[in-house]
């Protein structure tokens, strides 16, 4: 079905330009995933270069040195460093050849599966459709990125044959060879297979951007009335979206997709405005990218100081890094984490209302204890502990923003609606979930999904809070008591915080809260001589 690879030796040595280096050894097929596990193995036990010295080597193979590196451990004639570089360029080559070897794996799959769905008479529109799942899970991945593996496979091998060559021998990576699968995904299969030949020179010699707009001009030329449609559709999808800075800690990024020239007048816009702030003195010690920042969130809110926004947001911490300058990490549910003393900071500068409301975690693992309702729907209390326990999408590498909150056995099989039993899905993985083959099975500290091949992927969940130390054992809940969220409190604009005295004395409480600022204490369930939240 697939063309034969065809392995050549490293020109010159590498991409250092050293002195040409011996062939490479005779190749050895790869059979089956046994085989890629053992190269993955190999390669894990390779020394580095640069930590390897020649006149090591040469002992190495004297006899009685049963070192176990090889003479030959540095080919390039030109020394540690040159071989270093040598393999660095391999390897990067060698990740190329994984990826196109990848998508010549999904590709089949697809074909595969599609097949034998026909054969059982599934309907050509429901053929394949839990397949992203698996492609992502399969990669590790957000089920959305499946769905782009699993087109950048067929792709590659129905209509981009000279992407997926260069692909295969390292000459592009797979970003570069998404990109041009990106900039022709639109066109119809001829018009595709024309840009691919076009292009099939100058892969290898571009940049990432580069290649993209050679793409981009390309398909643009080869079908402009499907170009002018293209661009109609992508200004009916702009949007917004929020994405955490994983760089630095408490920020993120507010993006939106617009068209070009409505991005380029707001741009204009606010730079004019921050300069006007900047020549009348008041940007203070502001610096101009800091002033164009607030005068864009100033303009948002309709506040006047980029700090006074009275949004709200939700904010968990231990009673620890609130009150005794513990530097456990806050966390900010669906967000991630900022340091404690920002958290502090939020808490004590905000003007906003501050709301208090009580949770509980179990000290010895410091997750949340659990709590059911008699309702199909999960809502209230129930609803909001879910949220604040699973943060993001649960099915395992997804990460997307939770919009469902489902039964992980579902509730027509006799699942019911409790916290062990239930699970915050994005749209994608809980469509995915319905799909023949797919089962998840939750508890309150683990969901396992299984796919229809058999394999299963497991998500712990993230402490709330870090377990308690040694020794500090649960409270004893009354029988027939089930644990429930506390209620949400307003507390006066003056009221100092809380004391440690009013924090469950030997539970090791934690609090959530939620504003600029809703504000909420949570503990272990509460004995009778508690005091009340």
């Amino acid at each position: 079905m697939f063309e034969e690879i065809r392995l050549d030796p490293l020109p010159d040595g590498g991409a250092t330009g050293s002195a040409p280096a011996a062939g490479p050894a005779p190749v050895k097929a790869l059979v089956n995933a046994l085989d890629l596990i053992g190269l993955r193995q190999a390669l894990a036990l390779m020394a580095p270069a640069a930590a390897l010295d020649r006149d090591d080597l040469v002992e190495a193979d004297s006899p009685g040195n049963d070192s176990g590196t090889p003479p030959n451990a540095i080919a390039s004639p030109d020394g540690p460093e040159a071989e270093a570089i040598d393999r660095i360029h391999a390897l990067e080559a060698l990740k190329a050849a994984c990826a196109a070897a990848q998508a010549r794996e999904t590709a089949a799959l697809h074909a595969h599966r599609t097949h034998a769905e026909g054969v059982r008479g599934i309907p050509v529109t429901r053929r394949g459709r839990g397949l992203p799942g698996e492609v992502a899970l399969a990669r590790k991945a957000a089920h959305s990125r499946g769905s782009h593996h699993l087109r950048l496979a067929l792709n590659l091998l129905q209509h981009l044959p000279h992407t997926l060559e260069a692909l295969t021998d390292g000459t592009i990576t797979e970003d570069q060879a998404a990109a041009v699968d990106r900039q022709t995904h639109w066109l119809d299969p001829h018009h595709r297979h024309a840009v691919d030949a076009a292009l099939a020179d100058r892969l290898g010699h571009l940049s990432h951007r580069e290649l993209t707009r050679e793409a981009q001009a390309h398909a643009q030329g080869q079908d402009p009335a499907a170009a002018v449609e293209h661009q109609e559709q992508a200004c009916r999808d702009r949007h917004l979206s929020l994405k955490p800075a994983e760089s630095s800690p408490g920020m993120a990024y507010l993006t939106a997709l617009l068209p070009l020239a409505q991005a380029a007048a707001c741009h204009q816009s606010l730079t004019a405005a921050a300069a006007t702030l900047i020549a009348g003195g008041d940007a203070g010690e502001r610096t101009p990218q800091q002033v164009l920042t607030d005068t864009f969130v100033e303009r948002l809110t309709g506040q006047s100081e980029a700090g006074s926004v009275p949004v709200e947001i939700q904010l968990v911490m231990t009673d620890q890094a609130l009150l005794d300058g513990d530097h456990a990490p806050a966390w900010i549910p669906g967000l991630g984490p900022i340091p404690a003393a920002t958290a502090r900071g939020v808490l004590s500068d905000t003007e906003a209302d501050v709301f208090l409301r009580r949770l509980y975690t179990a000290p010895e693992t410091g997750h949340l204890v659990a709590m059911d309702s008699h309702r199909r729907t999960f809502t209230g209390g129930l609803r909001q502990m879910i949220l604040i326990r699973d943060d993001t999408c649960r099915t395992p590498f997804c990460a997307a923003p939770i919009r469902h909150l489902d039964h992980a056995t579902p509730h027509r099989d006799g699942g019911t609606t409790s916290y062990a039993n239930g699970s915050g899905l994005c749209v994608r993985c809980n469509q995915t979930k319905e799909q023949p083959g797919w089962t998840h099975r939750s508890t309150p500290d683990e969901l396992t999904v299984t796919t229809p091949t058999g394999h299963q992927y497991t998500r712990l969940p993230r402490r709330l809070v870090p377990p308690a130390p040694s020794g500090v054992r649960a409270p004893t809940v009354p029988p027939g008591t089930t644990p429930t969220i506390g209620h949400r409190v307003r507390l006066p604009s003056d009221a100092p915080l809380p004391s440690d005295a009013d924090l469950c004395p030997g539970l090791l409480p934690r609090l959530v809260f939620q504003g600029p600022v809703d504000f909420h204490l949570a503990g272990h369930p509460p004995s009778a001589g508690d005091r009340a939240a």
